[in-house]
């Protein structure tokens, strides 16, 4: 299938788990996708697969904490997709946790640094000009813990449930100009990420339905689906993709 085809794909975090196989996915249905993280190597890799499945991508190095580096990345995306960028999946994000009293300033403010405020300016840079052509896709990557309260968390759910609130906002702002802006929550995920918790991934993950952790490509394929016509008349939801956690 190649719906996307001539679509310019920007998605943060995608050197390694979810936006790893998010880009790849992208990058099947004909998107151009436009690889962004911090390691050299693992962009290389994740570029080097795509083009190797018959795919087109190109990558940056960025360290996205502030306004300047995500205009910057925004300016990036628009040259490298000849002018315009169709899909932006806000990927990246960081999970600092512990008991809400050992929390630093500093730990606080990168938190809500990279999961808000760069999301809210890739957004305000790059939607406008989704909505002058009358088409785009923005899909944000929340997580279940934004929905109900989980000890240790406490930085990491208000963080990513101040973007599903945007993500209903900027419905309401865009999608008359046809800019669909949705989010996906996803439950525990074999990703980089989780494996420095150890255990306690699969101990969350038992109490869902589903039993067991989520693949990086599950979650994919719901952003992927988001991110196309297939989800036309979606606007400003976010869809759980958590093994049913939701459901208990």
């Amino acid at each position: 299938m190649t719906d996307l085809k001539g679509k310019t794909a920007l998605v943060t975090g995608s050197t390694s788990g979810i936006g790893r196989a998010t880009a790849i996915a992208l990058a099947a249905r004909g998107a151009h996708v436009l690889i962004v993280g911090r390691n050299e190597q693992r962009a290389k890799d994740v570029v080097a697969e795509i083009q190797d499945g018959g795919g087109t991508a190109t990558f940056r190095l960025a360290t996205l904490d502030d306004l300047d580096s995500a205009q910057d990345l925004a300016e990036w995306a628009i040259q490298e997709g000849d002018g315009h960028v169709d899909i932006l999946v806000n990927n990246a994000g960081v999970a600092l946790l512990g008991p809400s009293e050992s929390a630093t300033e500093a730990e606080f403010d990168e938190t809500f640094s990279l999961n808000v405020k760069v999301p809210f300016f890739l957004v305000a840079t790059l939607a406008p000009a989704m909505a002058e052509r009358g088409w785009g896709a923005i899909v944000n990557v929340s997580t279940m813990v934004a929905s109900f309260g989980q000890p240790s968390m406490a930085m990491y759910g208000a963080s990513r449930a101040a973007l599903e609130l945007l993500t209903k906002a900027w419905a309401a702002e865009y999608g008359p100009g046809g800019v669909r802006v949705n989010a996906v929550a996803p439950g525990p995920t074999r990703t980089p990420m989780n494996e420095r918790f150890g255990d306690m991934a699969d101990q969350i993950a038992a109490l869902a339905p589903a039993g067991r952790q989520g693949e990086p490509e599950e979650i994919a394929a719901a952003i992927v689906f988001l991110a196309s016509d297939g989800a036309s008349f979606v606007h400003g939801v976010t869809i759980p993709v958590d093994g049913g956690r939701v459901a208990t």
